[in-house]
């Protein structure tokens, strides 16, 4: 039998607190100009907290550099977690860029194309 863990959702805790501590990171020590505006969306742990899936957004710059730029500075980035979190391990990170905003906006502009088009066969 399975021993139940005694503090439930931990890897959703553990998850929450380095999206807030990569958002002040990557805002306030990161010096590299190619990470313009970024936004931490999300952050996947694995169970055994060995990696970590960040996906971001940005607001300003071009996406393929800054993830390019922010996986270079997972070294540094994992350092000042390290120096945050109170885990035993602090995971590797890995950056991947998050396009659901974008894939939204896309669906957006297409839905009020086709709701046009019906009005104006009506």
């Amino acid at each position: 039998m399975r021993k139940k863990s005694s503090t439930p959702n931990r890897s959703f805790r553990v998850a929450d607190q380095i999206q807030r501590d990569l958002t002040e990171l990557i805002a306030r020590e990161l010096k590299d100009p190619r990470v313009g505006m970024v936004t931490v969306q999300s952050v996947e742990v694995t169970p055994d907290y060995a990696h970590a899936k960040i996906y971001f957004s940005v607001l300003v710059g071009d996406p393929k550099e800054c993830e390019i730029a922010l996986n270079q500075a997972a070294g540094f980035l994992r350092n000042g977690l390290f120096k945050r979190l109170m885990t035993h391990t602090v995971p590797t990170l890995h950056f991947h860029f998050d396009q659901t905003t974008e894939r939204a906006a896309d669906l957006n502009a297409l839905i009020a194309k086709a709701v046009s088009s019906r009005a104006q066969d009506d």
